[in-house]
């Protein structure tokens, strides 16, 4: 058993939910856990820094192994013997690629961050990710579509709208989206049901999920990809961008991807936009598609979901038992 600390931005958003899940993970292999947060990187204060590096610098350390999500914290280094860093190469910064040299390994979550990681020559371990499992099998799905838009500006949702609304012959979507988010507009229409809210009762949005068969889910781009992965659970057709990372966790056996093109980078991440002509093709094909298609590729992207959480905690052991 080992000391682990996990140190990132407590967000209330997809970072704190990353902290849980590697919290748990992490407990189940065994491990004590603990979790010293961070502040937002532009929130940090020069003086804060330097006192808290001071003082860790002066113990003996308190961890065998830190792991830090997503920005680097150079000040929390001394309260472990090593560090690890999960990296999200969408928000990368500069900042934190001048810290990078100070960590002993980085994990990945994807192949794509694999790749882009061991460029800058570093060590790096993949461990890949996993997410809730969101399904409900009681629950009726009816051949319908669903966009889960939160509170992300990455997720192509103003060009699907633009696009559903040429088509007011293709079947309702429904779309729920953060009020703040894009142009402050309803962009209902009568085959739109576009709600501008925040849904804090989760069993109103496991409701969503499991009651629609098509998910689209048309992430420009992605750290490890929460709702998509979620959307596979519940053993939807997800359509994405046919993209890495995204092309990592939906392919044509489990899913229908769609043809994007790069639109440059993002940090170390590459942003792509799907193809409209593509997206209209393939919500076409979804329109016409058979129950038993449809369920069957359902049920393939459920078995993904499925081998992908059994196999988290074997590549996160291994990676440990390399570290520690």
């Amino acid at each position: 058993m080992a000391r682990i600390n996990l140190i990132a931005w407590d967000n209330n958003r997809g970072l704190s939910h990353d902290i849980r899940l590697l919290r748990d993970a992490l407990r189940e292999l065994g491990h004590e856990v603990s979790f010293t947060p961070a502040s937002a990187p532009r929130k940090r204060r020069w003086w804060q820094k330097l006192a808290l590096r001071w003082s860790a610098s002066r113990k003996a350390p308190r961890y065998d192994l830190n792991i830090t999500l997503e920005h680097a914290s150079p000040e929390h280094l001394p309260l472990a013997r090593l560090n690890a860093f999960i990296p999200n190469p969408e928000w990368f910064s500069q900042r934190d690629r001048k810290q990078l040299a100070r960590y002993d390994v980085v994990l990945t979550k994807t192949r794509e961050a694999t790749g882009i990681f061991q460029r800058l020559g570093v060590r790096t371990l993949p461990i890949g990710f996993h997410s809730t499992d969101c399904l409900q099998p009681a629950r009726e799905r009816q051949p319908t579509f669903l966009h889960l838009a939160g509170a992300s500006r990455m997720k192509g949702t103003e060009r699907l709208l633009a696009t559903w609304r040429r088509h007011p012959e293709w079947p309702v979507l429904h779309v729920l989206q953060a009020p703040g988010v894009g142009p402050d507009v309803d962009l209902s229409a009568a085959n739109i049901v576009h709600r501008r809210e925040y849904v804090a009762d989760i069993a109103e949005i496991r409701t969503l999920q499991n009651s629609h068969a098509f998910h689209l889910c048309l992430s420009e781009t992605e750290g490890w990809g929460h709702y998509i992965v979620e959307a596979l659970s519940c053993g939807a057709v997800v359509l994405t961008c046919d993209a890495p990372p995204m092309n990592e966790l939906v392919t044509a056996a489990r899913g229908v991807p769609v043809a994007a093109t790069p639109d440059g980078p993002l940090n170390l991440a590459i942003r792509y936009l799907f193809d409209e002509v593509a997206l209209e093709a393939a919500v076409e094909r979804c329109r016409r598609m058979e129950q038993a298609e449809w369920e069957q590729l359902g049920a393939a992207a459920r078995g993904w979901y499925v081998d992908n959480q059994q196999g988290f905690g074997a590549r996160l052991d291994a990676a440990l038992q390399q570290l520690l």
